[in-house]
């Protein structure tokens, strides 16, 4: 069985990608790593906060690592 920790890294990574520019990407990761952390710590019984504040960076750093040219924008990079 996979760790909630896991989980909720592989989510926030999977999501990080999304808006064209840096700080974009950066903000969009960390509101939706913050999201997908919180729900999944809450569902495996785990502390909400710990985990908005694990998927939230997760999230904000995968979205600053990736470039337009990496995600798929439909050449609106």
């Amino acid at each position: 069985m996979l760790k909630p920790t896991m989980i909720v890294l592989a989510a926030a990574l999977a999501l990080a990608a999304c808006g064209r520019d840096t700080g974009g990407r950066a903000l969009s990761g960390g509101l939706l790593g913050a999201g997908a952390g919180a729900g999944i710590s809450a569902l495996t019984g785990g502390n909400a906060a710990t985990g908005a504040l694990i998927g939230g960076a997760v999230g904000a750093v995968g979205g600053a690592a990736t470039s337009c040219r990496t995600i798929n924008l439909g050449g609106r990079c």
